[in-house]
């Protein structure tokens, strides 16, 4: 089958565009059919979660938010493009906020594309080692699967963007995001 479906991350997608590439503006469709080469681009997928509102919003919080839904609303207005949103969580102990459900919802696509024959090549943009089961099981429903992956440092060499090796041991093809991919689909 000489179809493809694209599954991209945007969270560690957008950290690979700050701290590899200094923020460039993607035009995500040019991206999306670039990954596929000759392959029929079925859909692209986009997972993400929105900001964090709280109960009385700051407004920092709702611009934030407005930000989102305007980025979301841009990619869903796009050719064959479907944006999967998770949720956002507050750890109120820790300050800290965590993604909820964006692993499961891309690994529910990715199973039912696999298992249900409607793709041939599964490229993923992710370095969430928490995939690896679910791209052995599409792989065993006779699926190609690539991952384009970048990792990036900082200037005291602490990642930014890490890709574990257990997941491009997984794959069957790893491109790294260079130079060139970034320049052939920006605005």
């Amino acid at each position: 089958m000489n179809r493809a479906a694209v599954f991209i991350d945007i969270g560690y997608f957008g950290k690979v565009l700050k701290y590899c590439f200094d923020e460039p503006r993607i035009d995500f469709e040019k991206f999306s059919n670039y990954l596929c080469e000759d392959k029929e681009r079925l859909r692209t997928y986009v997972y993400d979660c929105p900001p964090y509102i709280s109960q009385e919003p700051t407004d920092e919080e709702e611009r934030r938010h407005e930000n989102h839904e305007r980025f979301a609303s841009s990619l869903t207005k796009l050719n064959r493009f479907v944006v999967r949103l998770g949720k956002t969580a507050h750890n109120a102990s820790t300050g800290e906020f965590y993604q909820k459900r964006v692993d499961v919802l891309l690994t529910v696509d990715l199973m039912r594309m696999a298992w249900g024959k409607q793709i041939g090549t599964a490229i993923m943009v992710t370095g969430d080692s928490d995939f690896v089961p679910a791209i052995e099981s599409a792989k065993d429903a006779g699926v190609l699967t690539k991952i384009y992956y970048r990792d990036c440092y900082d200037s005291q060499g602490r990642a930014m963007t890490r890709t574990l090796d257990e997941l491009l041991e997984v794959c069957d093809e790893c491109i790294v995001i260079d130079d060139s991919l970034i320049e052939a689909s920006a605005f």
